[in-house]
């Protein structure tokens, strides 16, 4: 955490009741700061038992090796060890408000003992959580024994004047003694020493809160580290969930396309074939009638025509890919209900795929304006920043847009995030709305 975080617990009210007193000097009693104490003082304890466990069972499975029992040893040790990595993260995040996401769980691939087993000797999650068990102890130690001089130090100095009467009347001593020798000895017996003696310890009491933090930044990232999910099986948590989202939404698509073919140009097909049946039946009775039909039928065809260009529009437009999206955008912009500016600045074309999906983002949103926005004007910039296409479509109708109340902007966030996109809506009560599309940069 930031010491901006450390301001904002340990300064709540900052400028009304009482909120005059800097952060520094309030942050010795600050929750926070007694937390974080209590945090590194059970280390220790904690510690040496997760250290003595880790090493004995270890030493343990290995040394059976040469037999069968060093197999489900060693095993169980790993999946204890994931057990006690999962208590260390209920810890952290009670002492530390550290959120740390579990790893993933065991996948046993065949079933029975020796398939959890090979499952657990080859868990990377268990390996690390008994890495963390092993490192933590030094790390304790050290951190526990600056923490608690610091902290000891501090309220002992910030107090000897309280105190200090206690040394003359119950030690027999004059005060604490700085030196002493066979012919004489320095003691912190007047005001002067005292009152020094006092700021020096006040030093400490407002150092001690942000050295404990710097020490528990440690413990943060070892738990994060060695307790969280690995990159890798998180990346492919989102790869699954990015996947099924493609899946969904192409097959949405696709039930989208046979619905408009079959209620839309394929009906009419079929209602021209019949027609275009009657006409030719007609033909040698009632021509005139039979050239009527024909000439109804033509104006089917053509509305046929025009069903299937605005389908395949749908699709992919032509105008994208043979133009780029400058003009595809311009040609989606004059389609809308409202006046809209399109300014794109590309020096070149992204890949086929991402360039599709920015062209359909700022078409739905552009129907989104048209619908619902109530705007007189509406703008569309497109650029590029280092390896990230951007995309900013802004209105200035009622607002109130939400991605989160699942509305088309959630569905259309979830298509972006599919592709390591974002999607962030700006849109307060009144207007005016501006949806900023972050896009992969791919040639």
């Amino acid at each position: 955490m930031t010491t901006t975080e450390y301001g904002h617990e340990y300064g709540a009210g900052y400028g009304r009741r009482g909120g005059r007193v800097p952060v520094g000097l309030r942050a010795p009693f600050g929750g926070r700061a007694w937390r974080e104490f209590l945090y590194v003082l059970l280390s220790l304890p904690i510690s040496i038992a997760l250290f003595t466990y880790a090493v004995t069972m270890f030493s343990l499975g290995v040394g059976l090796l040469v037999t069968f029992l060093g197999i489900p040893v060693l095993a169980g040790t790993l999946a204890g060890a994931r057990g006690l990595g999962a208590l260390e993260r209920v810890r952290a995040r009670g002492l530390l408000r550290l959120e740390v996401a579990a790893p993933e769980p065991l996948r046993v691939r065949k079933g029975g003992a020796m398939g959890w087993m090979w499952a657990a000797l080859k868990d990377g999650a268990s390996w690390r959580a008994l890495l963390y068990s092993v490192l933590q102890l030094p790390w304790a130690v050290f951190s526990f024994s600056v923490a608690l001089t610091v902290w000891v130090t501090g309220w002992s100095l910030v107090t000897y004047p309280l105190w200090f009467w206690v040394l003359p009347m119950y030690g027999g001593q004059d005060g604490i003694q700085l030196y002493g020798d066979d012919t004489h000895q320095v003691y912190l017996d007047n005001p002067f020493e005292i009152a020094v003696t006092g700021a020096v310890g006040l030093l400490f009491v407002l150092a001690a809160p942000w050295i404990v933090r710097a020490l528990t930044t440690v413990d943060r990232l070892m738990v994060h580290g060695l307790l969280g999910a690995s990159r890798l099986a998180t990346r492919v948590v989102e790869l699954e969930s990015d996947r099924g989202v493609v899946v969904d939404t192409a097959a949405a698509d696709l039930r989208r396309i046979e619905r408009d073919l079959h209620d839309g140009a394929q009906a009419r097909l079929v209602n021209l074939a019949m027609d275009l049946g009657l006409a030719k039946e007609k033909l040698s009775e009632d021509p005139q009638a039979a050239a009527r039909m024909v000439d109804e039928a033509h104006g089917e065809v053509k509305t046929a025509l025009q069903e299937l260009r605005d389908l395949a529009r749908g699709i992919h437009p032509a105008v994208l890919t043979d133009r780029g999206l400058d003009a595809a955008l311009s040609s989606v912009a004059s389609r809308c209900a409202v006046p809209v500016r399109v300014d794109v600045d590309l020096v070149e074309r992204p890949a086929p795929a991402i360039e599709g999906i920015a062209y359909f983002t700022v078409s739905e949103l552009l129907q989104n304006i048209s619908k619902h926005s109530r705007a007189r004007s509406a703008w569309v910039d497109v650029w590029r920043v280092e390896n990230r296409l951007m995309l900013q479509v802004t209105d200035d109708g009622v607002g109130g847009a939400d991605s989160d109340a699942g509305s088309g902007l959630a569905g259309l966030a979830g298509r972006l995030d599919a592709v390591d996109g974002i999607l962030v809506v700006d849109s307060p009560e009144g207007g005016p709305t501006r949806i900023t599309a972050e896009l992969p940069w791919r040639r």
